[in-house]
């Protein structure tokens, strides 16, 4: 049975994965938390999933914990795909 079993959605996969790396993060001190979250979101996450963050973090940020949300200024953001 795949981990994605229980996902309706890639948004929901994403919102999931972000809460994680802030509950990862979330005991250490807040702004080395914010830090933490925001430079593995940086590094790990490819331009298109920090696309999807920022889409999801722009309609007010679904089920995204705070921490994500404060994080979310430090993301980078990707620049705009060609069509």
């Amino acid at each position: 049975m795949s981990h994605e079993a229980g996902f309706k959605s890639g948004e929901e996969k994403l919102i999931y994965m972000a809460n994680q790396i802030a509950t990862f993060f979330q005991t250490m001190p807040h702004a080395e938390a914010v830090e933490g979250v925001a430079d593995h979101i940086n590094k790990f996450w490819e331009p298109r999933m920090r696309r999807h963050f920022f889409e999801i973090v722009e309609r007010g940020g679904g089920a995204l914990k705070p921490l994500v949300l404060e994080a979310a200024g430090k993301v980078n953001r990707p620049a705009e795909e060609k069509t």
